[in-house]
Order: C-alpha cells, then structure tokens, then sequence
C-alpha cells in the first residue's frame, strides 16, 4: 500500500483583515522569534559532539523542520491572498465576511453564522469556512429565502432571518 494521498480541494483565497493580520503577526512571531531561538539551541546542541544521542539537536531539529513548514505555508497563503475589506454593493444579500443569522425550519432554533476563510474558522464563534457547504448554499440568498443544506445527518432547510457585515 502507497502512501500517496491525493491533495484536498483548493480553498477559496480570501481572507478577511483581521485574519490576514492574525496571520501576519503569526508569521512574524515565527520567523524573527521563534527559529532564530531553535536555531540557538540547535547550534549549542551541534557543539556538544555526538549528535546521534543529543536530544536537544534531534528535538531543535524537528521544531526547526515544523517551524519552517509554517512559515513557508504562511507565506503562500499570504502572498495569494485576496483580502476583502469593502462591504457588498447589495448588503442584502449574502456574501463572504456577512453575519447571517438562520432559523432551522424543523426545530425552530437560531443559529448565527460568519463566513469567513478556510484559516480563519472557529467553531466556538460559528465562524464557518466560505467553501463549506452551508456557506455555499447561502450565498447569493437574501432575507426571507429557504435555504436547503446536505449534511451528514441529512438534508436540512433553514430560513435566512437577518444579514449584517
């Protein structure tokens, strides 16, 4: 058996400004503080001499190899970044960075929604990823349309019953 895996689907590019300064700020945290650390440490470990059994080499090397896999996949995402800054021209409707606010029609509960970049996700504020297939099924909506949504539990309906950027 390979161990090859097919790579996932590309994300959408676009980031909102705070997550592209989250990142920014990620990225130089790593690169002017982080590794020039690890490669201290590493340095002194390479000093000691035998470095087959030094555990401070073999784990400075592996943080080294972490850190400069972050900081290259930071860059890229970065560099290819769209950022959105300015609102819809039809703030009616949705569309990325909106606030959407949904009824389910079965339960009756109200759930909120932001859709943000794939980096910028977090389940603790309903921040969902705009390539989700929630937020794909709501965009383009406006308030008052049903929107139907596959999941895994099953096809689900909800009501759009505000929208704020």
């Amino acid at each position: 058996m390979s161990r090859y895996r097919p790579p996932g689907p590309k994300s959408s590019p676009y980031m909102t400004p705070d997550g592209a300064s989250k990142m920014r700020a990620e990225l130089h945290q790593l690169w002017k503080v982080e590794r020039p650390q690890v490669t201290h440490i590493v340095h002194e470990a390479a000093k000691n001499g035998d470095r087959s059994e030094n555990g401070d080499y073999i784990y400075g090397k592996r943080r080294l190899r972490e850190v400069d896999s972050r900081v290259r996949y930071l860059t890229k995402r970065i560099e290819n970044a769209v950022i959105v800054e300015d609102k819809p021209r039809d703030p009616n409707k949705v569309f990325f960075a909106a606030w959407v606010t949904v009824e389910d029609d079965d339960s009756g509960l109200e759930q909120t929604f932001r859709l943000v970049g794939s980096d910028e996700i977090d389940p603790a504020l309903n921040w969902i990823s705009i390539d989700s297939p929630m937020a794909r099924a709501l965009v383009g909506k406006s308030i008052d349309d049903e929107v139907n949504v596959k999941t895994p539990a099953g096809d689900r309906c909800f009501v759009i019953t505000a929208i704020r950027y």
